[in-house]
């Protein structure tokens, strides 16, 4: 791998030149001008109930120290720390910090989980959970290699070899460091290859920091971009003692190789937004059309139901219709001018009510009725001519019975009152002739 980041480290080179020996300036000037290759770079750290306390502090040291070596920085190396043991836990991706002290600071903090040696899960946990471009992975088309050290003093007890070999296959390149009881076979199947450059032995976390020099022997190269010899516009990548161009995420490289062009992120084929793309300054995000919202996955749309309470104005009756809706009336109503409120309809007016002479509305509803003299036909709406023989009706008949009565009753009475007038005269006459007599 050291080869394939055209690794040619300049303190080792600057040792081989006689003007270099001896001369602290030179060296100072080498080491200035040797910094690492930018990296995604993520430490797994063993926290089992194997690692003592002051052991695993010993590991958080050495992580700091390595940090100190490395040229950290967003568009630099980035760097991620993962702690497992039965499971594990990201304790900052690499999206998180991009200064050394925050770093070392993160690191002071974490504590043992104390329990298991889960190497696999945690392998796979930094393949699925911090190598990504959500958690700060570079782009693939940046050629930002990703890299993994992991730090163990046990044997894993679970399957690694398969996981190993899967991030390997997806470009993540695998260091190894072993510590006392470490299992030295278990070390050989999860590091890259060729071994002898990427599995490494201490025989106490007490001395675990001298290996911070051979990872900076490793990670170091002549970075011609920190000459100040270089034209690059936005991104300088030293390569191999020399240097090629690139551009911030969001901008392209123009034919020249120097400069930079914003890229139209909304451009057709560039993004995966479902309705309405809004570019921003080499970026972009997704929204949706009026009567639609954005879905979880801030790319796609669903319809918003407008006819839900409080979404719309309509007075009586809403019609949602694919992302907008539109108002309509109960039976009997009719929608106003202003297509929202709505008011009764006059069911008697001309050309609503098919009644042939008379329309009698009863609230929404109406009924049918005739002029005098006609009679209304069995369909409830038209009228015939009423006939003679139909004109006494069933409550004529009964008025007319109630004064045959009151005749007969008044005729009885009268009857009764006569003789008893004829009775008291002739009483009156014999009264008369009596005293006539006298």
């Amino acid at each position: 791998m050291r080869r394939q980041l055209g690794i040619l480290c300049c303190c080792l080179a600057l040792l081989l030149l006689p003007a270099a020996r001896g001369s602290p300036a030179r060296r100072a000037a080498a080491d200035a001008t040797c910094k690492n290759l930018p990296l995604d770079l993520v430490f797994i750290i063993d926290s089992s109930r194997s690692v003592r306390t002051e052991e695993f502090e010993k590991v958080k040291i050495f992580l700091s120290k390595m940090i100190d070596t490395l040229d950290v920085g967003e568009r630099a190396t980035r760097v991620a720390v993962m702690n497992y043991a039965s499971t594990v836990k990201v304790e900052f991706p690499l999206r998180t910090y991009f200064d050394k002290a925050s770093m070392k600071e993160a690191i002071s903090h974490i504590e043992p989980l104390s329990a298991g040696t889960m190497t696999g899960l945690a392998i796979q946990t930094a393949m699925d959970e911090v190598f990504t471009e959500e958690m700060g992975t570079r782009p693939a088309n940046f050629n930002i290699p990703k890299v993994v050290i992991i730090v163990t003093d046990g044997r894993p007890q679970d399957q690694v070899q398969d996981v190993a070999a899967s991030a390997q296959a997806a470009g993540i390149e695998i260091y190894a460091v072993g510590v006392d009881r470490a299992d030295m076979q278990s070390l050989r199947m999860m590091a890259s290859e060729p071994l002898d450059e990427h599995v490494f032995y201490v025989e106490t976390y007490g001395v675990i920091e001298k290996l911070t020099s051979k990872f900076r022997e490793t990670f170091c190269a002549v970075n011609m971009c920190t000459l100040g010899t270089h034209d690059c516009e936005q991104v300088c990548v030293s390569s191999g003692g020399s240097y090629v161009c690139d551009c911030y995420e969001g901008y392209t490289l123009n034919p020249d190789k120097r400069t930079c062009s914003a890229v139209d992120m909304c451009a057709p084929g560039r993004h995966e937004c479902d309705q309405v793309c809004v570019s921003n300054n080499g970026s972009y995000s997704c929204e949706c059309y009026e009567g639609y919202t954005l879905n979880p996955d801030k790319k796609t749309c669903s319809a918003m139901d407008m006819c839900a309470p409080g979404k719309h104005d309509c007075g009586q009756v809403c019609l949602s219709n694919d992302g907008s809706y539109s108002c309509d009336c109960y039976e009997g109503y009719t929608l106003n001018a202003d297509r929202k409120t709505c008011s009764a309809v006059d069911m008697c007016a001309p050309g609503r009510h098919d009644c042939e002479q008379v329309c009698v509305r009863d609230d929404l509803f109406y009924t049918c009725d005739c002029y005098q003299g006609y009679t209304l036909n069995p369909d409830k709406k038209t009228c015939s001519r009423a006939t003679t023989s139909s004109l006494v009706t069933t409550e004529e008949t009964c008025k007319c019975e109630a004064i045959a009565a009151l005749q007969d009753s008044v005729t009885s009475h009268l009857e009764a009152l006569s003789t008893k007038l004829d009775e008291v005269s002739q009483k009156l006459q014999a009264y008369q002739e009596r005293q006539q007599v006298v």
